[in-house]
């Protein structure tokens, strides 16, 4: 049963994304409206409270998507994930459901924010950050750039979802640093140095995992590497990695706003969140419409047994 007490926070659009893709389409409500992401996240919701029994717990949402202080800094940030719009390429049948997922959250309890102007990596940043002076946090997600994140003495983990809600990943410092070959704390500045082509993070011509590994582990961070080539250190580059460092300068400096997540939102948003877990709905009428008219009273019942524990 329960591994952990704390505060537990949801990548929401990475796991209600993981749904979409993961149940099937036919999935619908009476009037043939697919419900496969919403029935998806019910349930993956259900099984981490069954499981990690959490004592707090939030639904963090992205309010931007493609924030613009990330994208002045690298206009390459997400670009090919931008729609002939200017929106996002959600699929039609995923954003029809996401008012629906707000409803339900809202109709059960559970706390849901997203702060303007930032992705809900930055709410977790933030929120991650804060609470891990009272206890231990987790981070649900299937997005490696929050292995960033990852404390010891929180302790701060992610569990990782790339091989299902069933089969978590606990990603600690110390699996971060066997994984990747770097400092626990090291993945922003390895993932600036290698690149990450699912966010339009170029990285820096030339430089690879191991290239990456060594840098990061040899200097500690890319503010590290440049203060070595202000000081024109040659010690500790590896072969030609240090022109290459000297000609990306530019990269770099942008790259930071970009990898880094915010961990200081200071919005009013956060401030006033009630993140108790709930152990009965907070509005059942609305929740039973909802179950009825979505048809969802399957993993309805599953979330409010397992909140009810």
């Amino acid at each position: 049963m329960s591994t952990m007490s704390g505060l537990m926070l949801l990548d929401t659009p990475s796991l209600y994304f993981r749904a979409f893709f993961g149940v099937p389409e036919s999935v619908t409500a009476p009037d043939g409206t697919p419900v496969n992401a919403v029935r998806g996240l019910i349930d993956m919701i259900a099984r981490l409270v069954q499981d990690r029994s959490p004592d707090r717990l939030v639904c963090c949402m992205d309010a931007d998507w493609r924030p613009s202080f990330r994208v002045e800094a690298l206009p390459s940030y997400k670009a090919h994930r931008v729609a002939a719009d200017g929106g996002d390429q959600t699929p039609d049948a995923l954003e029809a459901q996401l008012p629906i997922i707000d409803a339900v959250l809202d109709a059960v309890g559970l706390a849901r924010v997203g702060v303007p102007g930032y992705e809900a990596d930055d709410v977790i940043g933030t929120l991650a950050t804060r609470g891990a002076a009272a206890g231990p946090v987790d981070i649900v997600t299937g997005d490696r750039d929050l292995f960033q994140l990852v404390a010891d003495d929180g302790p701060v983990n992610i569990l990782y979802t790339a091989r299902g809600i069933r089969n978590l990943q606990v990603m600690g410092e110390k699996e971060v640093g066997e994984k990747y070959r770097i400092p626990g704390r090291g993945y922003a500045d390895y993932a600036t140095l290698r690149g990450d082509p699912s966010d339009g993070l170029p990285g820096v011509p030339g430089v690879g995992d191991k290239t990456a590994a060594a840098l990061v582990t040899r200097f500690g961070s890319v503010a590290g590497i440049l203060a070595a080539l202000d000081a024109g250190t040659e010690e500790g580059f590896p072969a030609g990695a240090r022109r290459r460092m000297e000609a990306a300068r530019d990269y770099l400096a942008s790259a930071e706003t970009v990898v880094r997540v915010v961990t200081d939102i200071g919005a009013p948003e956060l401030g006033s969140l009630d993140d108790r877990l709930p152990t009965a709905p907070r509005d059942p009428e609305t929740l039973v419409a909802l179950a009825d008219e979505w048809n969802l009273g399957s993993p309805v019942n599953r979330l409010l047994n397992a909140l009810s524990r």
